[in-house]
């Protein structure tokens, strides 16, 4: 009975302890060496070995001398362990570890990317030295002394590489082993299995399971670290290869999507700022159809190069797609967003292309939009910043614009332009005057009009930036061939902004195929019920102006 009258004395010690240094922004070294040290001979005195065992590992690992300043999130990872040997401990440990974790994501945003090791692990001595050891080498080290805690860790420290010993007090490692592999695999994280019985079967069921290595113990511990440092180079292989785009070398989509949940949960935990940016080369199909696709690579890549020497080291530059691309501007606004992308697109105007006898330009335009409680969600970030880009592609390309509500209210309205381009006149009159009424289900404006022939079409000023565009183009026209007058839309205007459906009344499917490859949308068989080609427009419509 009087151990236990001890035992929770000292626990009262330790909480008073924690409360005293949590209301400090350091404490001394040699304060925690004497720590450590009188809960050593106390705990000794009383008969709680296992606690004097661990006391006197940590006591160690302090000089009693030394005023060196140790903030919270050093001291506390010596206070953790302490949860397994005195369990009433618990609620106020995990305020601690809740503390520090907190404190470290705002410290660091990308702290869950760092190369963290868990050890699993229920030998006070051996987990004590490892943890010094890696310390040593940069590597944060927390510390499980049985099953229950390890599971705990696992998912909520996020360690980038896992140390599991198959014998533990409570459960087995086999049983973590089981509960962690398929997270683990999702997102590539090593485990190493330990064990003093090396038998084969252990071996076997070990790596079958899920295990990447199995060391028995002892091991060499430089043999430990320089296997710890493969598994870290190989992980960061794998994450290279996944979020990395190939051509470019930029962030792929995947990556984005990730930073961007990232960051909306920072904003909406934390209130930290950031601002997107939606970025587009201008002209960029005119390049690959003047120069070919392998110098349309050259720059595309020259782009990435010239942004990733130009962007800060926190900022997120990725490929969206084609020649989109997008930027995240970690704790930064959208007037300072946008002074970085002109710095950036001030220094891509300068860079030229060679090709043959030819030298060319190429430029870029950029939408912004920041963060803010009205647009916390991917989708709407996403839809602003391209609002914004789509005003400075219609006011002209190469600039940089920032959201506003205002491009909101006027995208509503937004003209969309059916064209149908005919010789029979009948035809055009009979398409004119259905599409000129009709309301489509988007509530798009619509606008109807038509030409005779595909060079009366291509000469007439019928294009404006920024409005829709569905052309109903005849297949066989005099002068000019449909199929012509559909390359020559292909060269030279948007396809976002312009789809094309082809009227024919030829049964020749290679005809067909050969529009759909020069890039028609769609294709409609003469005669047509008007019916069924206002429900092929409505589909494209909802496709063009989305």
């Amino acid at each position: 009975m009087k151990t236990e009258k001890y035992k929770k004395l000292i626990q009262q010690r330790i909480l008073q302890t924690i409360d005293e240094w949590s209301k400090q922004a350091t404490v001394e070294e040699q304060v925690i060496h004497r720590f450590f040290h009188n809960l050593k001979g106390t705990s000794g005195t009383i008969g709680l070995l296992e606690v004097e065992k661990f006391s006197e590992a940590k006591e160690l690992l302090f000089s009693e001398k030394s005023s060196k300043a140790f903030p919270r999130d050093k001291w506390s990872e010596h206070l953790l362990p302490l949860n397994d040997l005195f369990p009433h401990l618990s609620q106020r440990l995990e305020e601690l570890e809740n503390e520090m974790l907190i404190a470290d994501r705002m410290v660091d945003d990308h702290s869950i990317y760092r190369d963290r090791v868990l050890v699993i692990d229920d030998d006070v001595d051996f987990v004590t030295y490892v943890k010094e050891v890696l310390e040593k080498q940069n590597y944060p080290v927390s510390i499980a002394l049985n099953a229950e805690r390890g599971l705990k860790l696992f998912y909520e420290w996020k360690p980038s590489l896992i140390l599991l010993d198959i014998v533990l007090p409570d459960k087995s490692g086999m049983y973590v082993l089981n509960q962690i592999v398929d997270k683990a695999k999702q997102e590539h994280i090593p485990i190493m299995m330990m064990s003093g019985n090396v038998s084969i079967e252990n071996q076997i069921h070990a790596y079958r399971t899920g295990a990447m290595d199995f060391l028995a113990k002892p091991f060499d511990i430089d043999l430990l670290t320089a296997l710890i440092d493969n598994r870290f180079a190989m992980k960061k292989d794998w994450e290279r290869s996944i979020i990395i785009d190939e051509l470019t070398g930029a962030y792929n989509r995947k990556h984005f999507n990730q930073m961007m949940r990232h960051h909306i949960e920072s904003y909406k935990r934390e209130g930290h700022i950031f601002t997107l940016v939606m970025l587009d080369l201008d002209y960029f199909k005119q390049v690959n159809d003047t120069y070919g696709h392998i110098k349309g690579d050259e720059v595309l890549q020259a782009f990435v190069a010239t942004a990733q020497a130009a962007i800060r080291p926190q900022d997120i530059f990725c490929r969206y797609g084609g020649e989109e691309f997008a930027l995240i501007f970690p704790s930064t606004d959208a007037v300072q967003g946008a002074l970085l992308v002109e710095h950036l697109r001030m220094k891509f105007n300068a860079v030229k292309f060679q090709a043959g006898q030819d030298c060319f330009q190429v430029t870029f335009s950029a939408g912004v939009s920041e963060i803010t409680s009205h647009n916390s969600h991917t989708e709407q970030l996403v839809e602003e910043a391209d609002q914004a880009l789509y005003n400075g592609k219609r006011g002209g390309r190469n600039q940089t614009v920032v959201y506003s509500q205002e491009m909101t209210d006027a995208k509503l309205e937004t003209f969309l332009n059916v064209i149908i381009v005919d010789d029979d006149a009948l035809i055009r009159e009979i398409v004119i005057n259905r599409f000129t009424s009709w309301k489509p289900a988007n509530h798009a404006k619509v606008q109807a009009f038509g030409y005779a022939d595909g060079m009366s079409f291509l000469t007439a000023d019928w294009f404006k930036e920024g409005e829709k565009y569905i052309v109903l183009l005849d297949g066989s026209m005099p002068d000019l061939d449909g199929l012509d007058v559909l390359e020559r839309l292909r060269n030279n205007y948007p396809e976002q902004q312009l789809l094309v459906v082809m009227l024919t009344a030829r049964n020749n499917k290679a005809d067909i195929v050969q529009a759909l490859q020069i890039g028609a949308d769609d294709y409609v068989v003469k005669p047509f019920h008007m019916q069924e080609l206002v429900l092929r427009i409505e589909r494209l419509s909802n496709r063009i102006l989305s």
